[in-house]
């Protein structure tokens, strides 16, 4: 489809307004190399990873939900009723029938507006995505009725005791989605591969631990990256009349997180797929000698992966290195975690600068599902960037021993599932405006309360 087809669509569909929820706890992941007696810097630099949020059973997907919206409206001054469609993505599932929707809408049927379409989107760390892909299709439908949709994206990234555990974390991201949008989703820019793989999953219902095969799930993330990008760069190529696209045409990227050495390894990987489409540009010579690996070896040769990094070290740091800083400091979030990316850009980077500039994103899930779209800055995202304020809560986070982490995941581990529970944890760790279970009744009914 061609940019003139587009003409009949509202026009600059986009993100409105972002804001963010993440735990008041964090842990150092140099305190947490000390407390599993692995070597210093396996977190930090093997992992990329300086903090890990977390929480007891005072929260759960839904509390942490109602927070990112109840923050959201009330930062933005937003209407209820302004809202038609609110969409949920997550993988973190505490009903096998009932949607977290369905209990976020206790917000807006206190101001009246019980007509709202949307519901729960699941798999694995892609769910935002194709939450966030439903709202703009409403959008550009006949379905609309003018007004906004919200897109909520939340996990709690939980691990068993092990090798995976770094990787923990906790967050949400909630965005309001409509025409003349600052940050605009870019049309006819999209690509997409999905396959089944087990790479990660949950198939165990008394549990909130994934079964994860790690190796495998690198190699399926750089492979689906590479699918994405390739297809991505060709559609680019077309819509600027180009014949070889690659990275220089992009300002930023933002890419699905699970920590941040894979976040790089990914970036430094585009600048192979560019040498493949242009053999011939001397700009490649590092990485030329790579030329006749097979894909497969491609995606297990080291060396290769390092002269990719090194070819892309000053690349990564101006057009990837303001979206890492959230992820870095939080932790995996599934399916928020590239959304906390693309706050993290707007928050790092100030309005003016962005201005115009291409922001690439790729959003990743296993099992397996990616996509990969662009956004252009298209006005002020001052206001954004305020009303975010993520560099001055983050630094105002309890930071807490590694031995309290590993307490908190106990008291989640014995009591998942349970009925006729009033949570243990305590309330001086729920800040002001944020939702806490209360109690869960003895049919699993959740009671929530706002802590004043």
């Amino acid at each position: 489809m061609t940019q003139s087809n587009f003409e009949h669509f509202p026009q600059n569909v986009g993100i409105l307004a972002m804001d963010m929820y993440f735990p008041s706890r964090c842990v150092e992941q140099s305190e947490m190399e000390t407390f599993d007696g692995v070597s210093s810097g396996k977190y930090t630099i093997g992992l990329g990873q300086e903090k890990m949020a977390f929480i007891d059973d005072r929260e759960d997907i839904q509390s942490i939900c109602l927070t990112a919206v109840q923050s959201l409206m009330e930062k933005y001054n937003y209407s209820y009723s302004d809202i038609g469609r609110l969409e949920v993505g997550t993988e973190t599932i505490i009903d096998k029938s009932k949607s977290v929707k369905t209990t976020l809408m206790t917000l807006f049927a206190e101001h009246g507006n019980t007509e709202i379409e949307g519901i729960d989107t699941t798999n694995a760390c892609y769910g935002g995505f194709s939450a966030f892909s439903n709202a703009v299709n409403w959008i550009e439908s006949s379905s609309w009725d003018g007004r906004k949709a919200i897109v909520i994206a939340g996990d709690l990234a939980l691990y068993a005791s092990g090798a995976a555990r770094p990787t923990s974390g906790a967050g949400v991201v909630a965005m309001v989605i409509g025409p003349n949008a600052p940050v605009v989703l870019e049309r006819g820019l999209r690509s997409t591969h999905m396959e089944h793989a087990y790479d990660f999953y949950k198939p165990d219902m008394h549990s909130e631990y994934p079964v994860v095969d790690g190796k495998f799930s690198n190699v399926c993330y750089l492979r689906a990256f590479d699918t994405c990008y390739n297809r991505y760069m060709t559609r680019l190529g077309k819509q600027l009349n180009k014949e070889h696209t690659c990275m220089d045409d992009i300002d930023y990227v933002v890419c699905h997180s699970p920590y941040a050495k894979l976040v790089n390894k990914s970036f430094a990987r585009a600048s192979y797929n560019d040498y493949l489409r242009d053999r011939e540009n001397e700009k490649y010579a590092p990485i030329q000698q790579f030329g006749e690996l097979t894909y497969g070896q491609s995606l297990e040769n080291r060396d290769l992966e390092k002269a990719c990094v090194g070819f892309t070290k000053a690349g990564y740091a101006q057009k990837v290195g303001p979206a890492a800083f959230v992820p870095k400091q939080i932790g995996n979030m599934y399916t928020a975690a590239v959304w906390a990316g693309l706050a993290s850009l707007v928050s790092e980077v100030d309005s003016e600068t962005l201005q115009g500039k291409r922001v690439l994103l790729y959003s990743y899930g296993s099992g397996l599902a990616a996509s990969m779209v662009s956004f252009r800055i298209n006005s002020d995202t001052s206001d954004i960037k305020e009303k975010l304020n993520l560099r001055e809560r983050l630094a105002a986070r309890t930071h807490s021993k590694p031995e309290e982490f590993a307490e908190a995941m106990k008291i989640r581990e014995s009591t998942h599932n349970a009925c006729d529970y009033t949570p243990v944890g305590s309330l001086d760790h729920i800040a002001s405006g944020v939702y806490y279970i209360e109690k869960i009744d003895d049919k699993w009914r959740r009671f929530y309360k706002r802590k004043d």
